[in-house]
């Protein structure tokens, strides 16, 4: 039932979920990896990083002084798990500052860049380059 929850979560995420998403999927973020709609004990955690046991949580304004998430909070607390609360404001206006509070509890200083198109080391052969330049290399 949980699994079918979550799934149903997954396709479901708020435009402030799927632009933190983007950020933290794939490894991306610090080359950790992080899940979203995770089923936890009897709960569903927005994102978790298991290998730190980091609850990452994005709340709209229904979210404010609740008691129930006061509740799960402390729950996942004694399972030995930090989690963090953002603003659906938050991500949208200040997302590096989000990340920089999640960069704390990771434990490291700074994101990595998003992982591209890997830099080429050494140049191209000769050969290759004369083909690049539509010739054998000939001398005019």
């Amino acid at each position: 039932m949980a699994r079918d929850q979550a799934k149903a979560l997954r396709a479901k995420m708020t435009d402030a979920e799927r632009q933190l998403w983007y950020r933290l999927r794939a490894h991306r973020f610090q080359s950790f990896k992080f899940k979203r709609q995770v089923p936890i004990g009897r709960y569903i955690v927005d994102f978790v990083c298991l290998e730190r046991r980091l609850v990452i949580e994005v709340d709209g304004g229904q979210h404010a002084d609740s008691k129930p998430d006061q509740t799960r909070d402390q729950w996942l607390q004694q399972q030995g798990f930090r989690v963090l609360r953002f603003w659906n404001n938050e991500v949208f206006n200040n997302t590096d500052g989000v990340f920089e509070v999640i960069v704390e509890h990771l434990g490291h200083s700074a994101p990595a860049p998003s992982p591209g198109t890997p830099l080429r080391v050494e140049p191209p052969s000769p050969a290759c380059a004369a083909s690049l330049l539509g010739g054998e290399g000939k001398k005019e």
